[in-house]
């Protein structure tokens, strides 16, 4: 197995340690070297008054994605923490939310992250650049 397929290896086994991406059944469907595509089936409890996804279920998974394409470079990290997550909401969620994210400038310490998601047709709902903490165990 190469260093990329240990690091995808290594990011996919840390969502399971996650509870909140559980309760959301956020699912990893490829993750790649400073990339990563999740998605969530949206589920009723998870809409708003307008019986689409809720901002929050958008910014979560949004969140994740971004995390998990940074961790995909850091298979020595404990964790990775959210700095900063700007977010723009451009279409309404529905169905399955498919999440794209990559890393834009990889760092030690310290990653910058843009990704998208869309709906299963392919539609725009929200885009969103974000840097990202990656946290090693001390030594």
């Amino acid at each position: 197995m190469n260093a990329a397929d240990k690091n995808a290896e290594f990011a996919r086994d840390f969502q399971k340690k996650i509870p909140f991406v559980g309760h959301l059944g956020i699912e990893v469907d490829s993750i790649g070297d400073g990339q990563a595509m999740l998605s969530v089936k949206l589920q009723p409890d998870f809409t708003n008054s307008f019986g689409s996804a809720h901002g929050g279920l958008i910014m979560s998974l949004m969140d994740v994605a971004l995390c998990t394409a940074a961790r995909s470079q850091h298979p020595d990290s404990i964790g990775v923490i959210t700095i900063d997550l700007s977010i723009q909401f451009i279409g309404v969620g529905k169905g399955t939310l498919v999440a794209d994210a990559r890393v834009m400038k990889p760092g030690r310490n310290t990653v910058f992250t843009e990704g998208e998601i869309r709906n299963e047709d392919g539609s725009l709902v929200a885009k969103a650049i974000a840097t990202v903490r990656v946290r090693v165990a001390e030594k």
